[in-house]
This record gives structure tokens, C-alpha cells and sequence, in this order.
């Protein structure tokens, strides 16, 4: 059977953090945090795949959420407002004016409840956290629940409900940083997308709107080529980040669980799949300068030294009338499912 162990490890401004440590059949682990959601360590073949930090205090410290549960909304909102119901919310900006990943105290900032579970061929941890009215300027009280389950097949599901008790938006995702291979960086790693569309940003980094073809362009990603070909491109979106820091359209959205990302590292033969039931994939090729964050061991984050996949509606979509806004009303509850499998 797969197991579940559970630890004491530190204590966060919101209260005591909990480590939940999953373990399937094959003795590969993922690791939990409640404060935050935090996926705190994936480790397979005795491998570890995502970065991280050793100790909570890497944690509270500034970084770059690692693992973490964004919310209440991923990505950017513009001039941090939005209007719903003839309303104007006045959101708490974080980011040139902007609000990002839900504001400075977002979900990955909160101490989750955690509820432990085991199955037959599963092991996972149920989160969950009451936002309330007005957090971070959002309205309604939302009642968020955020499973982690971890199989026999190497596959970390991530389920996202969440209901309200007023009209809001959300729009939920993990920030987790990957590295499959051996080497400092991901430059040399294949990644395919399933996407034929991405949205330009401005220089807030902000969309523009436009649903753009990565056709001829270096966001190009439909046919697997190292992550590291383009990433210094000639590229006025691609000078802007520094890299990769975009949004990618999934072809053929239906709401059904796909596969939108291939992650493959040549040197061992390691691959991750990414499958979601999400419009998006944020790509985010950990732009940073080295040294601006560290993770295990207080080693310095290189520049590019990891991949996020970021499975989400499209960023500013409250503010924009080409995209579809992630509407919760009263009544209804939100859904959305992403899964990492490891082969």
C-alpha cells in the first residue's frame, strides 16, 4: 500500500506547519506543506525533480513561490481592478501597480487545513482555506479545497473546488519549478506545448488582448526542441522577460483533461507530463538573475534553472473582452484538475 506520514516542521506567522510526506509502491515521494499548498519536494528513482528549499524559513522568507497554491487570482490583474455586477473591486497591487498571484498575501501565503488520506493505489492530503470577504479586495467568502493525491503511476493529480457566498472570480494554479535533469539549468531540455496561440504582454507584462500564432516565432513549442533554442531570441516578448514568461492558448480546449505540456530530459531519459482541464499554460522559464533566491541547501537559483507549468485561465481576463473571465457565482462551484506524471 502507499503510504502517509505526517511532521511538525516549523512554525509560520499564520501557526504550526505540517510536512505530509506521500510514498507510493515504487518508494517515490512527494512531499506537502500546508502553509501555502507548498509541494515541497518531488523525488523519483531517488531523483528530486522540483526546486525548493530545506527548511520553512526559506519559505517565509521572499521567494519566488515555490510550490505553492496561487490564488485567489494566478497571474496578473491590470492596475489591480476589476468590475463585476456594475462594481469596481479595488484589488491590493503587489506589482507595478498590478496585482500578481493574488496579491502580497495570497494563498501561498496561508496555513491550509489538512485532512490526510490513503487509498489503494493513492495517497494524498486535502487542503482547504476560508478566504473571506474582501481579502486581498476579492469579493465574497470563498471556501477553497485543494487535493493532492499521489499514485502508483508517478502522477501528482491536483483537484481545485472551491464555492462563495457572493459573485467573484478565480483562478487557481500551482507554482511549482521543475527540473528533471541533472544539469543547473533546463536549457537543454525538450518541451513541447500543445498550444498554436499565446497572448503578448506589454511591458507591465500585461496581455495586449491578442490571441497571437506561435507560428514562425520563437514561442513555437508544438514540435519538442530544447527549452534553452530560443530563450535568448531577438524577440521583442522575448527581450522583454528575459526568457519565457507567457501564457499559451491549449489547442482544442474542451474542458476535458489533456495533455498540454511534455517536459523530456535527454541526458537520463526523464519525462513529465502535464494534462489539465484548464483554457492555459502559463511557461515560465525562471527568469531571475542568479542568486536573486535560493533553494536546497542556500545554493543560489540559477537563471533558468527550473520550469513552470502553470495551468490557469488567461491572465487579466476580468479586464479583457477577448477572454473568457473564470466567473464564480453563488451557487455554483468551481472545478479544475492538473496533472504531473512522471515516466
Amino acid at each position: 500500500m502507499p503510504t502517509l506520514e505526517q511532521e511538525f516542521w516549523g512554525v509560520a506567522p499564520a501557526g504550526r506547519v505540517t510536512r505530509y510526506t506521500l510514498t507510493n509502491r515504487a518508494g517515490n515521494s512527494v512531499r506537502i506543506l500546508n502553509y501555502g499548498g507548498i509541494v515541497q519536494s518531488i523525488r523519483v528513482d531517488g531523483a528530486e525533480m522540483v526546486l525548493g528549499c530545506d527548511a520553512l524559513a526559506g519559505y517565509l522568507d521572499t521567494n519566488p513561490s515555490y510550490g505553492a497554491i496561487v490564488g485567489r487570482y494566478a497571474n496578473r490583474i491590470a492596475n489591480a481592478r476589476f468590475s463585476l455586477n456594475g462594481t469596481t473591486y479595488t484589488l491590493v497591487a503587489n506589482e507595478n501597480g498590478n496585482q500578481l498571484h493574488g496579491g502580497p498575501e495570497g494563498f501561498n501565503k496561508k496555513l491550509w487545513t489538512g485532512e490526510p488520506f490513503t487509498a489503494e493505489s493513492a495517497v494524498g492530503v486535502r487542503l482547504h482555506y476560508r478566504s473571506p470577504n474582501g481579502e486581498m479586495g476579492y469579493p465574497g467568502k470563498l471556501d477553497v479545497t485543494v487535493t493532492y493525491s499521489w499514485n502508483d503511476a508517478n502522477e501528482l493529480r491536483i483537484d481545485y473546488t472551491a464555492t462563495t457566498d457572493k459573485d467573484t472570480v478565480v483562478n487557481l494554479t500551482n507554482h511549482t519549478y521543475f527540473n528533471i535533469g541533472t544539469a543547473d539549468t533546463i536549457l537543454d531540455q525538450l518541451l513541447q506545448l500543445h498550444a498554436d496561440r499565446y497572448t503578448p504582454v506589454d511591458e507591465r507584462q500585461i496581455p495586449t488582448g491578442e490571441l497571437r500564432p506561435v507560428a514562425g516565432t520563437p514561442f513555437d513549442f508544438r514540435t519538442a526542441k530544447p527549452v534553452g533554442r530560443d530563450i535568448a531570441a531577438d524577440h521583442p516578448q522575448v527581450r522583454a522577460a528575459n526568457g519565457f514568461d507567457h501564457n499559451f492558448v491549449i489547442s482544442a480546449y474542451d474542458g476535458s483533461l489533456r495533455e498540454c505540456a511534455v517536459v523530456t530530459d535527454p541526458a537520463t531519459g526523464r519525462r513529465l507530463r502535464c494534462l489539465t482541464t484548464e483554457p492555459g499554460v502559463q511557461l515560465f522559464t525562471t527568469n531571475f538573475p542568479t542568486g536573486k533566491y535560493h533553494m536546497r541547501g542556500d545554493t543560489p537559483t540559477p537563471t533558468h534553472g527550473g520550469i513552470c507549468l502553470e495551468t490557469q485561465h488567461f491572465p487579466d481576463a476580468p479586464n479583457q473582452e477577448n477572454f473568457v473571465t473564470p466567473l464564480l457565482k453563488v451557487g455554483e462551484t468551481f472545478n479544475s484538475t492538473t496533472v504531473y506524471r512522471f515516466e
